[in-house]
């Protein structure tokens, strides 16, 4: 059995981030979202893994290697462009031959893993097997209604008006056979190949599609929100572990993981967390719910519910909360109130939430005209 791992797509719902980092790269407890369906990809046993890129292919090759630091042996398949899943299990047929294989999102965290779900589809081999949860936002995702016996009975991709709350996971396992699907179907009203009418295809044509609806831990990390919770959850499963400098002023409290090089001055860490190597946290507080990538340097400052990446430096911020800092970033504060106005340096989608107070150049604010009678 093979993997087929998709990693090519924009990431336009993790925007700014996302343009100059692929999304599949951003950190989750400081480790690559991707990273975690890779390692969960090795520990099925599944060894020969095909990675579909795109226009961030170089980051995910600088970062993922030949596979060999995770027991893989990798092969890049570039997309033309983020066409749908199945046209990315197009692009991929040279490498998957008639190979039965595992199709996994690769900013998808199926933090159970996914051992239990080959083993049955290596012991009972139907044409293919689908991972499904309930959610609260079916909309959101391609979605299945399963009859009174538990079979698939349908499949929409994004419905308008959901008719069941089971969302595919991003999780597929299949045989040869849905290569003819792929290529049967044609382009939805959004311009790509759904994998679910190709599901739908092999399901007319009287094939075996089998659900698998788990109650473990899943979710998509594709917005801010969803990464922070995944985040949050990661963490809450952390080992502590102190392997960089902690001096005797500050204190941990909760699980809390050090890594080496890393130094703590006068400071409150908050588990769980996780502060990265090399990085410097002085008279500050983090977390709880907090990951610190590596380099990072954090001053004066208190943060807790976030993700900060590598190379950014807080100095004299209080509080930040729910928020995710990119790479080499500077926060500072601002000249005190009315002396300077809010002065923003944004990139294209950035978001901004600013305190609102009185106005900082109140005889720059034009009268307002009395009403006429």
């Amino acid at each position: 059995m093979k993997a087929l791992v998709l990693a090519g797509g924009s990431g336009t719902r993790l925007r700014p981030i996302t343009h100059t980092s692929a999304k599949q790269l951003v950190p989750v407890a400081n480790k690559p979202v991707l990273f975690y369906g890779l390692e969960a990809i090795a520990e099925a046993g599944i060894t020969d893994v095909g990675i579909i890129v795109g226009r961030t292919a170089p980051e995910i090759r600088a970062a993922v290697g030949d596979g060999s630091a995770l027991g893989l042996t990798v092969t890049y398949l570039p997309q033309e462009a983020p066409l749908g899943l199945a046209h990315a299990v197009l692009t991929a047929q040279d490498f998957l031959g008639d190979d039965d294989f595992v199709m996994y999102l690769g900013d998808n965290l199926v933090l159970d893993g996914i051992a239990p779900l080959v083993e049955k589809f290596r012991r009972d081999r139907p044409d293919a097997d689908i991972l499904l949860t309930r959610v609260a936002n079916p909309e959101a995702f391609g979605v299945v209604e399963l009859d009174e016996a538990g079979r698939v009975a349908g499949l929409t991709e994004k419905p308008e008006f959901p008719r069941s709350d089971l969302a595919l996971v991003g999780v597929y396992v299949f045989t040869s056979a849905v290569h003819a699907a792929v290529r049967a179907i044609t382009p939805s009203t959004r311009g790509e190949l759904e994998i679910t009418d190709a599901i739908r295809w092999l399901i007319d044509r009287g094939c075996t599609v089998r659900p698998t609806v788990i109650s473990g831990y899943w979710k998509d990390a594709g917005n801010v929100t969803d990464l922070l919770e995944a985040n949050r959850w990661v963490l809450e499963h952390t080992k502590p572990a102190v392997h960089g400098t902690v001096d005797a002023d500050s204190e941990l409290t909760g699980p809390v993981r050090i890594e080496p090089g890393a130094e703590v001055r006068g400071s409150r860490i908050v588990g769980p967390a996780v502060i990265g190597a090399g990085t410097r946290i002085h008279r500050s507080r983090i977390g709880p719910f907090t990951s610190i990538a590596e380099h990072v340097t954090v001053e004066d400052s208190d943060i807790e519910y976030s993700i900060v990446l590598a190379g950014s430096f807080l100095t004299g911020v209080r509080p930040v909360e729910a928020s995710l800092i990119g790479r080499d970033v500077r926060v500072t504060p601002a000249a005190p109130r009315p002396a300077a106005a809010h002065r923003l340096v944004l990139g294209d989608h950035s978001e901004v939430q600013l305190p609102s107070g009185p106005p900082a150049f109140p005889d720059r604010v034009p009268d307002v005209p009395a009403e006429r009678s």
